[in-house]
């Protein structure tokens, strides 16, 4: 297809592995870790789309984020991955993404052997594709002979750490729909906010909530990475009941359920006891603190980010470094993620991994190594007034701030 950005299963090679999901890198809350040991007799997995109870959670922590949800419109899966590849094999058709995307997105819908044609973002945030070039991509795709039916979207971003302005989520949602799209919103990163006061996050559930799945992975702010655990909201109409009876299927084929002790501590996760909502505040602010301070060190060093907003993370464009890059042989995307990661001692996955463009010498970078070398330093920083006068955090901001410095002409 001429002038169509776009990915087939024919199109690269196969995905062998992926980058790491941004990690808080804190101890796991001892509540939660009492609530798992206390369901460790439950032998047998949940049944396919998870029991009453993880369901019946779900539905009143959407309640409260202003989505009514009933709990037979709610599916459970290990994981945001295997929700996302059972809810696209169930709907059918091409997929519309922003770019860039998180790493793990453009790999789903190519194991289903289907096309995935990226959108770029506006040039204030990421998560969401800029409408007009949604229309536009849209309509040069089926003239093209394509088939998009589903945006992939976010209201929080990974990779960029940024949260689209509610107008821009509305303006989005109108595009899908003139196109005729069902939208998936994967707001994973919803609850990390770094100012949730001065932060409005706008699900598009709100504008298209016949035509909208949500998407909700618990290691965003909840659960540990390695407790597998999340949930996905399907409209309450009879497509909705159809969609969801079609994604439990592919679940059922697939082996995809959760395990009964992590159901057991997702539920409880999900209802936001004090203890968890507390931890996950904290955890928010304190990445926040730290991504704000890495910002600083990029900007002052000559480099370009977005302001990070949500996440544990930030994406770091090095393109006006690029002459100082180039002397130490780094002139791409994939070798920046390599030159970098080994300097910093930590993952720094490359713009290609998130279908950006691998001649832009952009790189993801985590707050979470930044914390401390293990659980002590890292709950330390937690608890401290300021993170940021700590010693291992200022050490390792004084080590991003001499990698890039090297870097000047």
């Amino acid at each position: 297809m001429s002038g169509i950005q776009r990915t087939t299963a024919e199109g690269r090679g196969p995905v062998r592995y992926g980058p790491p999901a941004p990690q808080p890198g804190l101890p796991v809350l001892p509540e939660l870790t009492a609530v798992l040991a206390a369901a460790a007799w439950r032998s047998a997995p949940e049944p396919p789309g998870g029991g009453v109870p993880v369901r019946a959670a779900a539905a009143r922590h959407w309640g409260r984020r202003g989505l009514p949800t009933d709990p037979d419109h709610v599916a459970a899966g290990p994981g945001a991955p295997a929700l996302l590849l059972a809810l696209l094999g169930a709907y059918g058709g091409d997929v519309m993404l922003p770019r860039p995307c998180p790493a793990w997105w453009t790999p789903q819908v190519r194991l289903l052997g289907r096309r995935a044609y990226h959108v770029p973002t506006p040039a204030e945030c990421g998560g969401v594709p800029d409408p007009y070039a949604l229309l536009e991509t849209v309509r040069r795709v089926r003239a093209e002979g394509g088939d998009p039916r589903v945006l992939l979207l976010s209201v929080a971003d990974d990779p960029t750490a940024t949260v689209p302005p509610p107008e821009l989520v509305r303006e989005a949602c109108e595009a899908a729909a003139a196109a005729g799209l069902f939208v998936v919103s994967d707001e994973t990163w919803r609850d990390t906010v770094h100012r949730p006061h001065d932060t409005l996050v706008l699900s598009p559930a709100e504008m298209l909530p016949a035509e909208t799945a949500v998407l909700l992975d618990l290691s965003g702010a909840l659960l540990p990475a390695g407790w597998p655990a999340a949930v996905v909201r399907f409209p309450g109409t009879p497509h909705g009941t159809w969609l969801r009876a079609r994604t439990l299927d592919v679940l059922t084929a697939t082996g995809g359920f959760v395990a009964g002790p992590v159901a057991g501590a997702a539920a409880h996760a999900l209802d936001e006891p004090a203890a968890v909502a507390g931890r996950a505040a904290s955890a928010a602010a304190l990445h926040g603190a730290v991504a704000a301070a890495a910002h600083r060190e990029l900007l002052d060093a000559g480099a370009l980010a977005r302001p990070p907003q949500a996440g544990r993370h930030l994406y770091a464009d090095l393109t006006p470094l690029r002459a100082g890059l180039a002397r130490l042989g780094v002139g791409d995307a994939m070798e920046l993620e390599d030159w970098l990661g080994g300097r910093l001692g930590a993952p720094t996955p490359g713009g290609q991994r998130f279908a950006d463009e691998p001649v832009a010498l952009r790189v993801r970078l985590s707050t979470g190594p930044l914390l401390g070398a293990g659980p002590e330093e890292r709950l330390a920083a937690l608890t401290a007034a300021d993170p940021l006068e700590l010693p291992h955090v200022r050490g390792s901001l004084d080590r991003l701030r001499a990698v890039l410095a090297g870097l000047s002409d």
